[in-house]
């Protein structure tokens, strides 16, 4: 790893030499946590979203993590979705069954995406049901200082822009307060009709990562991470400042080449 450490209040910051190197210390992240939450709760519920994360999951589909991860006890929801059919190519849910949920044994009935028939504000409002229920009978706990739910681990990745889950630059859903799941109909990259987590969920989260690579994401970064100082852009991803719980960004280098390093302690 090229470096690790503290940034003040943004969280743990891990920078990887590569994709490889990156793709292996996320491999490690999940599985500790997920051994951990197991050991605690006797269930793992984890939220991913869609680009190019789920392909920097793969290496839990190898050895050692195949054996000794408990999939069993995995639950899977999406931090955001696209609003199309579980088949189609922009489909989070079909991203992921491909690349890492078809290749591990968990259990179907603990893979939890939206009802793909519906509109994406009919779709929302299932999906913030289906939670609410899971909370319920404690599959997903609830924040000791909020009625949210309280996710073992949050996976995230960023765009170019900042954007976080379906939370995009000056969008009124990033004010959001009141409801776990909501919706657009607007998103400024194609399929425009998405559902996404809020805010106030994510930040409930026992766990956070923000998984960026690529130069092309590196200024995103640098406003999402650094001390910027009042005036500048406040990217969603800068939001992104969980309650209670632990935040880590993991990098590769072009992504962090516009990190003022100065600011991090070992």
């Amino acid at each position: 790893m090229a470096l690790s450490g503290a940034c003040k209040n943004r969280g743990e910051v891990r920078i990887h030499e590569s994709l490889d190197e990156l793709s292996t210390d996320l491999a490690d992240y999940i599985a500790e946590l997920s051994e951990a939450s197991v050991k605690e709760r006797g269930v793992f519920a984890i939220a991913l979203s869609g680009g190019s994360l789920v392909g920097l999951m793969r290496k839990l589909c190898d050895a050692p993590y195949n054996k000794t991860v408990d999939w069993a006890k995995w639950y899977i929801f999406w931090a955001d979705e696209r609003v199309v059919a579980k088949t189609h190519a922009d489909s989070n849910y079909k991203l992921a069954k491909d690349g890492l949920l078809s290749k591990v044994p968990i259990i179907p009935s603990h893979v939890h995406s939206i009802n793909d028939s519906m509109t994406a504000e009919e779709a929302a409002d299932d999906y913030e049901f289906v939670i609410r229920q899971l909370v319920k009978t404690r599959v997903v706990s609830v924040s000791e200082i909020s009625d949210c739910p309280k996710f073992d681990l949050i996976l995230l990745g960023m765009g170019p822009d900042g954007h976080v889950a379906s939370l995009f630059p000056n969008h009124s859903v990033l004010n959001e307060r009141d409801e776990w799941v909501t919706f657009i109909t607007d998103s400024s990259k194609p399929p425009p009709e998405r559902i996404t987590f809020t805010l106030p969920v994510i930040n409930s989260a026992s766990n956070v990562a923000v998984v960026v690579t690529g130069d092309s994401k590196a200024e995103a970064v640098h406003l999402a991470i650094d001390d910027v100082g009042p005036d500048s852009l406040s990217p969603p991803a800068r939001m992104v400042q969980p309650m209670k719980g632990k935040l880590v960004w993991f990098l590769d280098k072009p992504a962090a080449s516009k990190l003022d390093r100065s600011q991090f302690s070992e």
